[in-house]
């Protein structure tokens, strides 16, 4: 059975709120779980305590067994220092989409257009 720490979400629309849970990763994302160890409230400030609360030493003893965290668990794992800071790589972040680039190659032909008609005045001069 692989487990799985991840969100399960809780709260009303556009009220979200979140229970950390250890579940089986075939069940549903809201369906049964496991256990519970802990919450996440998204609507509270970045720096309030009540905003990430774990248990740690539930958390441990699943990562003990094996279990894998998703991305958002990880990084609030990360900053309660309860795991090492993994590398990041997303090297299609920086690139704009298709259009933007389209848009960036005509402006640059205009100005290119613009500098080549300014020279060419300016030597006619």
């Amino acid at each position: 059975m692989a487990i799985k720490i991840r969100l399960a979400r809780g709260g009303s629309k556009k009220r979200p709120f979140y229970r950390i849970v250890a579940a089986d990763s075939r069940m549903p994302r809201d369906g049964r779980f496991i256990e519970k160890l802990g919450t996440y409230n998204p609507l509270l400030p970045k720096d309030s305590e009540e905003r990430v609360k774990m248990d740690i030493e539930r958390i441990q003893y699943w990562l003990g067994q094996g279990a894998q965290t998703t991305d958002r668990v990880s990084r609030f794992l990360e900053a309660a220092g309860v795991k090492e800071k993994a590398e990041r790589n997303n090297p299609k972040k920086a690139v704009p989409g298709k259009k933007a680039q389209e848009r960036a190659e005509e402006k640059a032909a205009k100005a290119a257009e613009a500098a080549e008609a300014a020279t060419d005045a300016a030597s006619e001069e």
